[in-house]
């Protein structure tokens, strides 16, 4: 668009035309007042008359004056003055319009947005390039919705959004694997990368309860607190059972909740926790309100933690200050008649065989869908019943235990990243 002295030429246009438009109508506007005061001259017989004519005049011209002004912009709607917005891009604005979740893998070799191996926050494990695999073709993949696009990743708009602000990511060792994408896909924009560190000095672990690392270049922080179930574990009560061995009370959150209040960004997690394997054959099991439920089943008990998390949200959540998301179970892709066998493909599978649905997921939904607070689900379920080819497989730091529930870094867990910014675009409309 043509600039003169700031402003756009249109703007000038409009206001020429309008001096030149208004000027001509002020022209008929003195006749027309000319004419009132013109019938006013003579007997004082005629005096009521002529001031009648006159308010009749008047009237007529403030009607034409009204038909003129709907003709000017019927006639010349790209003269109307020009009101700017900052409003964000369509591609971003039509997310609100558009199942993010719906949609297909597309080749791109643009990608990956980074290097594990540059990123000290990448844990080993993950990064299955440097544990031996051979293909690349893993992390070359974009995620494209039916009826919209993605934003492309921008990192500079990204950690200037997130200047002053937390970021809190809850939940199992998923939850930690986003965690250290999104810090990954962050530090591409930092040219000191020794800005960059965790506050306490702590290192990566399976069992570590709490990690923050903070970009001091823009003062915030990018937190994880493992709490694979989000409610309150303890020991069992005396006479219970020798069999219990620990018990989830699942009408109180877990006691670290107090430290995700204040949060800006809060993303929740959890499902593969909930099994047989890592409940009832580990001896944990249920407890309301101090009495065990040795009985119940383990789908009730989740839809039981999870109405108490919600409860949390709506309670002690301030809306005006903290975005929430909850990511729903992510697809795994055992095999086997025991579901103990793992085969990751060259290539993302075209038949998901029923893993894009799931009981977890769909309970998440049906709770997230009942919150007062807004909460944004994000339903990786679908696009990740595709991607066989992304697990770490046998490339982890322990290959001797092949992993198809966790995924490798570059990997999925970007795509869900690209997507939690993209609503955080929207939500805040920003705008490069």
């Amino acid at each position: 668009m043509a600039l003169r002295n700031g402003f756009p030429l249109e703007d000038k246009m409009v206001s020429a035309s309008d001096l030149s438009t208004f000027g001509r109508l002020k022209k008929i506007y003195t006749r027309v007042w000319s004419f009132g005061n013109s019938v006013n001259v003579g007997s004082k017989s005629s005096f009521a008359f002529p001031s009648l004519n006159g308010v009749f005049a008047i009237g007529s011209f403030l009607t034409f004056l009204l038909a003129v002004c709907c003709a000017y912009f019927y006639l010349f709607p790209d003269l109307q003055p020009i009101v700017r917005s900052y409003a964000i891009p369509s591609s971003v604005d039509s997310i609100s319009r558009c199942n993010l979740f719906e949609g297909k893998w597309i080749r791109d070799e643009s990608y990956p947005l980074y290097n594990a191996s540059d990123c000290p926050f990448a844990e080993q494990g993950f990064n299955c390039l440097a544990n031996g695999r051979k293909d690349k073709g893993y992390f070359r993949w974009r995620w494209k919705p039916k009826d919209c696009d993605i934003p492309r990743f921008d990192v500079h708009l990204l950690l200037e959004y997130l200047r002053g602000k937390r970021v809190v990511f809850v939940g199992d060792s998923l939850s930690r694997t986003q965690w250290e994408s999104l810090i990954c896909m962050l530090m591409t924009g930092i040219e000191d990368k020794k800005t960059v560190y965790e506050v306490n000095g702590k290192n990566i672990t399976k069992q570590i309860r709490y990690l923050n690392v903070r970009f001091s270049s823009h003062n915030f922080t990018i937190e994880f607190y493992r709490s694979v179930f989000l409610v309150f574990q303890s020991q069992p009560p005396r006479r219970a059972p020798k069999r219990v061995k620990l018990v989830l009370s699942l009408d109180k959150l877990d006691d670290i909740s107090k430290e995700w209040i204040d949060a800006d960004v809060l993303v929740f997690n959890t499902g593969h926790w909930w099994t047989k394997t890592k409940l009832f054959e580990m001896g944990v099991y249920f407890q309301i309100s101090g009495s065990l439920k040795l009985g119940m089943p383990i789908m009730t008990g989740m839809r039981k933690a999870l109405d108490t998390w919600a409860s949390w949200i709506d309670s002690v959540v301030n809306p005006n200050k903290t975005v929430v998301f909850f990511r729903t179970f992510e697809s795994s892709h055992w095999s086997g008649r025991n579901h103990n066998m793992c085969k990751v493909s060259r290539q993302p599978i075209s038949k998901t065989k029923g893993r894009e649905r799931s009981p977890i997921s769909d309970t998440i939904m049906e709770v997230v869908k009942n919150i007062s607070v807004p909460v944004t689900a994000l339903h990786v379920t679908p696009m990740g019943a595709y991607r066989s080819d992304a697990h770490v497989g046998a490339w982890s730091d322990n290959p001797s235990v092949p992993d198809c529930s966790h995924w490798c870094l570059p990997g999925v867990p970007d795509m869900w990243n690209e997507i939690l910014v993209s609503y955080l675009l929207q939500v805040f409309r920003i705008s490069p």
